[in-house]
């Protein structure tokens, strides 16, 4: 399950303002007409997707409840999951 939250660089707490903010951001930056780098088409489609289900405000309670859930469910994969996905997005 990627992280939405740290593919637009906000917190859960966000509120739509700010997802709306960091998602021009985030897409200004890994836009492949601007950015060079190979995985720049990669991160664009995850930061559109992210703000696809951040923006909505139906879609965004389904995401945190099912994040919610998969954090009690198996909190060891989950915490795997994220840190491999943030250190995806240093390198």
């Amino acid at each position: 399950m990627q992280d939405h939250y740290l593919a637009l660089g906000v917190g859960s707490s966000a509120s739509l303002a700010d997802i709306k903010k960091a998602y021009r951001q985030q897409a200004a930056l890994h836009h492949p007409d601007r950015n060079p780098a190979p995985d720049a088409a990669r991160r664009f489609r995850a930061v559109q997707e992210a703000y696809d289900i951040l923006g909505d405000a139906d879609k965004r309670e389904a995401y945190d409840n099912n994040r919610k859930r998969n954090l009690l469910d198996d909190p060891l994969e989950t915490a795997r999951t994220i840190w491999a996905d943030y250190f995806q997005r240093l390198i």
